[in-house]
């Protein structure tokens, strides 16, 4: 199977570069495998679709200000990007320009932080040091920045960018610290949408998928089966798996939002047969002609050409019926990725 057969066109002021006024008014596209129909829909007529037959489970991580602006001694401007926690104060970071820095180089950030280079891994990726006093994400909601896709382009302020982005790119469930990219199907939900599905007798879990770049890391290669994911860190706490456990049992369907929910319990499942609590890592990589074990529907954004969460779409829906739905969506003028539009897959 090649990346090519993932590959389409679209128009350039179809990516979405603010979110909806409100984060329940977006578009939803709802696609019905069975029937191989098309609605045009709001999020917020989620609540008609699902009731007490379904469990919807959503990704609680939450968004760091990881992206970080400094300066070596010489005064010249570097990036770093916050990656992963590796204890200790230690870190792994995507360092901008790489080349000028050097092992022991240090940056300062600010009078709160300095970070010190500690070794090169290549592509731009570094160990290093985080040096500071305090509780760190105190300090990087001072001075850090929300990681946008480096396709929102705007021309805002850095205050304007804060008040909108520091929200927005962000769940209203969001809890446990750590990721550098928002798990973005979850944008769309509203506590008064959360509220009105529990009334309507939907079950309601969480699980928490540290989300890294590897999601949403491009396949260079022509041959999807020679891409390697990058490994991300997942935990399922003991009440999500005996509720999803219940209401399997109990003949349930089981809504995923987002590709990383997917991926959580896909992964769980695949290492120990069946969902239980635990923490460990997923690098799994979905695509046709994947067997799901665990997930039945998905609410999902719309994703960028060639990349591995369109194929893990094209799995769950039929790559043919996906793409006659994408069409369809360029037709019909909704807006793509991150601050996009949503779809639901039946």
């Amino acid at each position: 199977m090649l990346v090519s057969d993932f590959d389409y066109e679209l128009p350039e002021e179809l990516i979405a570069q603010t979110p909806s006024e409100k984060r329940d008014e977006c578009k939803m596209m709802v696609l019905d495998k069975g029937t191989q129909t098309i609605e045009h829909k709001h999020f917020y007529d989620i609540t008609d679709y699902l009731d007490e037959n379904y469990i919807l489970v959503l990704n609680n991580t939450k968004v760091i200000p990881a992206r970080l602006f400094g300066h070596k001694e010489t005064g010249a401007l570097i990036e770093i990007f916050l990656l992963k926690d590796k204890s200790n104060k230690q870190w792994e970071a995507l360092i901008k320009p790489s080349k000028r820095i050097k092992e022991g180089n240090v940056i300062e950030v600010s009078e709160e932080l300095k970070v010190k280079a500690l070794q090169n891994l290549g592509d731009g990726k570094w160990n290093i040091e985080l040096i500071y006093d305090g509780i760190l994400y105190e300090i990087l909601d001072k001075v850090g920045n929300i990681p946008l896709p480096p396709y929102i382009e705007r021309k805002m302020t850095n205050d304007e960018r804060k008040s909108l982005d520091y929200e927005r790119y962000q769940t209203v469930y969001a809890k446990n610290e750590g990721s550098v990219a928002a798990p973005t199907a979850g944008l769309h939900f509203t506590q008064d949408t959360l509220n009105k599905l529990a009334q309507k007798g939907v079950d309601i879990a969480y699980v928490n998928l540290t989300v890294g770049l590897g999601t949403f890391r491009p396949v260079k290669c022509e041959n999807i089966l020679d891409h390697k994911m990058d490994s991300e860190e997942f935990a399922i706490s003991k009440e999500t798996a005996e509720k999803i456990n219940n209401a399997k049992k109990q003949g349930k369907k089981l809504v995923a939002v987002g590709t990383t929910t997917v991926r959580t319990l896909e992964t769980a499942y695949q290492q120990y047969g069946e969902i239980k609590e635990c923490k460990s890592a997923s690098q799994l990589f979905i695509y046709p002609p994947y067997e799901f074990k665990v997930v039945d529907n998905l609410i999902t954004n719309f994703h960028l050409p060639k990349s591995t969460l369109l194929m893990l779409v094209s799995a769950l829906e039929g790559k043919d019926f996906i793409f006659r739905a994408y069409k369809e969506a360029i037709k019909e003028s909704y807006m793509f990725y991150s601050y996009g539009d949503c779809m639901f897959l039946k």
